[in-house]
């Protein structure tokens, strides 16, 4: 960790937005190098126009896949499109209604010409398929690196479903738009560029009373602060107070292509990831204004928790103590309704399922493994350790089926509204139920080579048969809510366990790892768990 995390960025930190956008537009890829190829991870293709990663060729050769690959499944209503506030997204956003108008695609952009949060697209895929009116069906396309840099782009595509699109999709997309650039993106149609319009953000307010308890949170008076760290929330929630008469603030309204009123994370550089304390160090220091005050990411689909008595929450306690409110205060949801958790998620969550009866749904790293289970109702909430998840509405039916920041931090003030304690506290009695895990992330090297072992290596391949002085109780290579691979290995004992994953982007490999023994058992269980990972990849 950098010194200068947590503190204000200053001039030598920023970007020229001038110099990102142009080029965007005057840098041309060469796909025979990997940097440069299309790639989509767990959210879409990311990269920085000045890599030459992000650029108008790759736009537009992923828009004409998208749209060939639409043709392909029988897709034939319209395309939501929406953008977040990087310097990138504009320009990206642009390209893509130009090659969908230009191949005669319904393209809905925002009604203002705004900024479009990835819940509130997701919100209107669904809302537009669910009307039996509608005989077609509607995808979308979210413009977004999430939290990355300012420097960064992201593009994202979201089928009917209103998710993240499964690996089938993005490779196909991905791969196609590889050949369409390697071919000197001929294929392209490109038109006009005019888009029809729709309103998200009226859709996605005023739909919120029907998932959240509104009422309860205005006759409480919870003073709510929120902080959307110049992302695309910033109107959502002026919107959400004005609409409801919320005691609401935003507390930083300002939109800053370089963000930079930001305090810096970990690593020295500007990123809008509501999770981090570095990057929320100016947003803690208000805690005491507020009852409750929050924080997003740039495309709102993170959530970040502070309150006066415990600060920024982990988001792996923040998912517990919202699994464990939601399961007692949602009646007309499903009793058979499971509880969604990814693999690296903590486990005191399991702990909360088991007191509340419910069935643990555990699933590897991605949002996408949820969305057949908020679509059919079987999974009533679903989150992952990285401060994402969503939950269903009141009456059991889906509300999104991507990652919803705005909810899950409106969540905190129903949460102190009707219990009359801040999450921070329901966590600590939780502790005082299930005990005090302790959580960390850390990296460890290796080569590309070791990485493709590791994103392909089978529990029986650990022969160590003891971890931190504990019997291994189980070795995982696949998640146990679905049996799908989790892409590395996870490695259980009664009071601890580790996961190792690969990096996508860094010659590293993730060591995820809790104890409910404290901090040197912890320390231990990393140190253990590089040694067992290194010698089943024989480094």
């Amino acid at each position: 960790m950098t010194d200068r995390a947590g503190t204000p960025a200053e001039a030598s930190d920023l970007i020229d937005p001038e110099e990102v956008s142009a080029a965007y537009y005057e840098l041309v890829p060469d796909v025979s190098k990997v940097e440069q190829k299309v790639v989509f991870g767990t959210s879409g293709h990311r990269g920085s126009s000045l890599d030459a990663a992000f650029n108008e060729t790759h736009i537009a050769a992923i828009t004409q896949a998208i749209v060939e690959y639409r043709a392909g499944q029988g897709i034939t209503g319209p395309l939501f499109i929406g953008r977040d506030t990087h310097i990138l997204s504009g320009p990206a956003e642009r390209t893509a209604v130009e090659v969908l108008t230009g191949n005669d695609v319904k393209v809905l952009a925002d009604a203002e010409g705004g900024y479009v949060p990835t819940p509130a697209l997701s919100h209107a895929i669904l809302v537009y398929n669910n009307d039996p009116a509608n005989t077609d069906k509607a995808d979308g396309i979210v413009v977004t690196p999430s939290h990355n840099p300012p420097r960064d782009g992201g593009f994202k595509y979201n089928p009917p479903h209103g998710g993240p699109a499964d690996s089938d999709a993005t490779n196909w997309i991905a791969n196609r738009a590889n050949e369409i650039i390697a071919a000197g993106n001929v294929d392209v149609k490109r038109g006009v560029g005019t888009p029809g319009r729709h309103d998200f953000l009226r859709g996605y307010v005023g739909d919120l009373v029907n998932i959240i308890d509104i009422d309860a949170i205005k006759m409480a008076g919870v003073k709510i602060g929120a902080d959307p760290l110049g992302g695309a929330s910033v109107e959502y929630w002026g919107a959400i107070r004005d609409v409801y008469g919320l005691d609401l603030t935003v507390t930083n309204p300002g939109v800053d292509p370089t963000w930079r009123f930001m305090t810096l994370d970990w690593d020295g550089k500007i990123r809008m990831d509501p999770s981090s304390p570095s990057a929320m160090a100016s947003v803690v220091h208000r805690k005491d204004e507020f009852d409750v005050l929050t924080g997003n990411d740039a495309d709102a689909d993170r959530h970040g928790i502070v309150t006066p008595d415990g600060g920024l929450m982990n988001p792996n306690h923040y998912l517990a103590v919202a699994i464990d409110y939601l399961y007692t205060h949602r009646p007309e949801w499903r009793d058979d309704a499971a509880i969604g958790k990814t693999l690296v998620s903590s486990s005191i969550i399991d702990k909360v399922a088991e007191s509340h009866g419910r069935r643990l749904w555990e699933v590897p790293v991605g949002f996408k493994w949820f969305v057949p289970g908020l679509v059919d109702g079987s999974v009533a909430f679903g989150g992952e350790e990285s401060a994402g998840a969503s939950f269903l509405r009141k009456d059991g039916t889906v509300w999104t089926t991507d990652k919803d920041g705005i909810l899950l931090a409106l969540l905190a003030s129903e949460i102190i509204a009707v219990t009359g304690k801040t999450p921070s506290q329901l966590y600590a009695e939780l502790v005082e139920k299930y005990g005090d895990p302790v959580y960390q992330r850390v990296d460890a090297a290796a080569t590309k080579e070791q990485k493709t072992r590791l994103g392909k290596l089978d529990g029986d391949a650990i022969e160590a048969t003891e971890l931190a002085g504990d019997r291994i109780t189980a070795k995982l290579s696949k998640a146990p809510g679905n049996d799908a691979a989790v892409g590395g290995v996870k490695v259980v004992t009664d009071k601890a366990w580790f996961a190792a994953r690969p990096s996508g982007t860094e010659d590293v490999y993730k060591i995820y790892a809790e104890s409910f023994e404290g901090p040197e058992h912890l320390a231990r269980v990393q140190a253990e768990a590089k040694t067992i990972v290194d010698a089943a990849l024989g480094a």
